[in-house]
């Protein structure tokens, strides 16, 4: 259902761009058409557009609600022609209803402003072209956003594989889903990560990988493991939930 509200709401043909369009794809497709209000990233700006979602994980998943966590490229046909992309990082927050969860909000990603001067952990990532990152993300290097921490271990641990990179910080629920603690994420020390050498954490025969992975996250300095599977079965580095078995969540003090 998150899914496929991204895709209506940032997909149209010719002549089919705007507020009132996107209400109706909204309505035809069965979701609340004010839900428009939240998806202006998404709804303006061109003539045409085809929206792709790159990956849709948990924020958080209980048994009456959920966020996933939707990150999503379009490219849009301007009026002189030009196609240009973009993108962007969408909560979608639902709960569960019959026959299928209904989406109540959508909170789009909204990075910082740009600092002048990037630290040098942050440059080196960004040009790194084995840590794949998402445009929000990209943003909140760029902002300042995120622990050198955090930076300095994705470039360790991509000596080891590829990364493809969800969730840094913008995008994020602000809390621990269904709690009030404040996440690792929004205080910029955490990352998720959705998939390595472009196998997503979810494949089936991954799991060997997997856990080589996050063992080695922790020896690149994660205090926060989460992933599919709990590999010491304490309250230590490593856990898993419901939310955390489609990604690797990778939490630092500072």
């Amino acid at each position: 259902m998150a899914v496929l509200l991204v895709e209506s709401a940032g997909s149209w043909r010719p002549g089919e761009g705007g507020v009132r369009q996107a209400k109706r794809r909204l309505q035809l497709g069965g979701y609340d058409p004010n839900l428009v209000d939240d998806l202006v990233p998404l709804i303006t700006g061109g003539d045409a557009a085809a929206a792709e979602v790159v990956v849709a994980q948990y924020g958080g998943i209980l048994d009456a609600s959920a966020s996933v966590l939707i990150v999503v490229d379009q490219w849009v046909r301007g009026e002189d022609g030009r196609v240009r992309r973009r993108g962007t990082t969408l909560d979608v927050r639902l709960v569960a209803d019959e026959p299928q969860w209904i989406v109540t909000t959508v909170r789009p990603a909204r990075p910082g402003r740009r600092v002048a001067e990037v630290t040098g952990a942050g440059r080196r990532l960004l040009r790194n072209d084995r840590v794949i990152l998402p445009r929000a993300a990209v943003r909140d290097i760029r902002s300042g956003a995120i622990e050198d921490s955090v930076l300095r271990a994705l470039a360790s641990l991509a000596e080891l594989h590829r990364l493809d990179v969800s969730i840094l910080r913008s995008g994020h629920p602000v809390r621990v889903f269904g709690t009030n603690r404040t996440s690792n994420h929004t205080d910029g020390r955490a990352v998720d990560i959705w998939a390595l050498d472009g196998q997503p954490i979810i494949e089936r025969g991954n799991s060997a990988k997997v856990a080589d992975f996050m063992r080695a996250a922790q020896d690149a300095g994660a205090y926060q493991v989460g992933g599919p599977v709990d590999l010491d079965g304490s309250d230590a580095s490593f856990f898993t939930d419901n939310t955390h078995r489609d990604h690797i969540h990778l939490g630092f003090t500072g």
